[in-house]
């Protein structure tokens, strides 16, 4: 019984551990063009979910991590895959990208 107790504890912990690792920073930038009147957006070590600004146009990842694009504000359902040293352009209105 014991040693059930203490594999489920190290699971759960690897578990954990995993998912803390997920939520390190890309280290980089990702470079967001909206206009030309418009200074770039740069998101630097960029973590977790970032909304695009409404009439964002193109994504470069200049990080060392892919980067996902979505369509929405929550960074949810489908999305593209940017690797590093690439770009794509992004949904305009209410976009995101997580790193």
């Amino acid at each position: 019984m014991r040693t059930r107790a203490v594999l489920i504890s190290l699971v759960a912990a690897s578990a954990v551990l995993g998912l803390a690792g997920s939520a390190q920073a890309a280290a980089g930038d990702v470079v967001v063009f909206s206009t030309e009147v418009q200074p770039l957006d740069v998101h630097r070590d960029p973590v977790g979910c970032r909304q695009l600004p409404t009439v964002a146009h193109v994504l470069t990842n200049q990080t060392d991590r892919p980067v996902r694009v979505y369509g929405n504000p929550f960074c949810l359902g489908p999305s593209v895959v940017v690797q590093p040293g690439y770009g794509t352009h992004v949904p305009g209105g209410a976009g995101s990208f997580s790193a």
